[in-house]
């Protein structure tokens, strides 16, 4: 199976993805409905780590199989995102430890600040029990580390 190439692009620590707003993303007024900042932020943190390197979140394939779920997520929304807008969306990884990673995101539209969340992720089982980041993902996360949040 060929790599899959990311899209957007390191600044820095930070990654951009950029994503254009289509009628699907709306509700009747042409606002973007509130849960698609969600998935968007999702996308974000799936193009994070495929531009880190690290193109299998899931692996289903192990002995016992894992994948990235979070375990918790904060939102805050400041404005809306509209019909044919092309948004960014900034993540910077915030803390790595042996077993969770955080991670910053925020919805900007031509340099305003749309909405900012907060995610922290692990790894699981699938029958839910946690697991640690295994050391080849975290060789490839931890230069990436932006900064360490209190």
């Amino acid at each position: 199976m060929a790599e899959v190439k990311s899209f957007g692009h390191f600044h820095g620590r930070m990654h951009i993805l950029p994503i254009r707003i289509y009628y699907e993303d709306t509700d009747l007024s042409g606002v973007v409905y509130h849960a698609n900042y969600l998935r968007f932020m999702e996308r974000g943190r799936s193009e994070y780590f495929r531009a880190a390197g690290i193109s299998k979140l899931a692996r289903l394939e192990d002995p016992e199989p894992t994948a990235w779920t979070l375990r918790k997520a904060e939102i805050e929304y400041l404005k809306p995102a509209r019909l044919d807008d092309l948004i960014e969306v900034h993540t910077a990884m915030t803390a790595l430890t042996g077993a969770r990673m955080a991670a910053r995101q925020n919805i900007m539209c031509n340099g305003v600040l749309l909405t900012r969340g907060k995610v922290e992720a692990c790894i699981m089982t699938l029958t839910g029990k946690p697991r640690r980041i295994p050391q080849e993902m975290r060789d490839k996360l931890l230069p990436l580390l932006y900064e360490t949040e209190t």
